[in-house]
């Protein structure tokens, strides 16, 4: 990876920071109940709607990322084998939690996609 390309994911990652900040803001000063990490995720995606937030300003960054995601939870896998009488008094309905609340959280997320893709193509063949 060049230089650019490592200082444009580092300034986009940035970026991203200010809106989980701004978010943060919004919720000290209005003393909302919503974590401020939701808001600055609303604000970003209100901003990419609107398009005031150019996708190329936060792609890379959120690209990156995305890559690492995985390595966030690792410390919740941890912190579970550390106490084994969790699990085994009630591991098999923590299981079936777990697995029904991802289908639930594909299939929502699928769904939205593909509405926001068609309603996108929709826009785009308007215009």
């Amino acid at each position: 990876m060049d230089v650019r390309k490592g200082f444009r994911i580092v300034m986009q990652v940035a970026v991203l920071y200010l809106f989980f900040l701004l978010g943060e803001a919004v919720v000290a000063f209005f003393g909302l109940i919503i974590p401020g990490s939701v808001v600055g995720l609303l604000l970003l995606l209100t901003g990419l709607l609107t398009k005031v937030v150019p996708i190329s300003l936060i792609e890379d960054g959120a690209k990156a990322m995305l890559l690492f995601l995985p390595l966030f939870f690792v410390p919740a896998t941890v912190g579970i084998i550390e106490y084994p009488e969790f699990l085994s008094s009630r591991g098999a309905l923590l299981i079936v939690m777990v697995l029904v609340s991802t289908c639930i959280s594909l299939i929502s997320a699928g769904w939205t996609g593909q509405l926001l893709e068609r309603h996108s193509g929709e826009a785009e063949g308007e215009g």
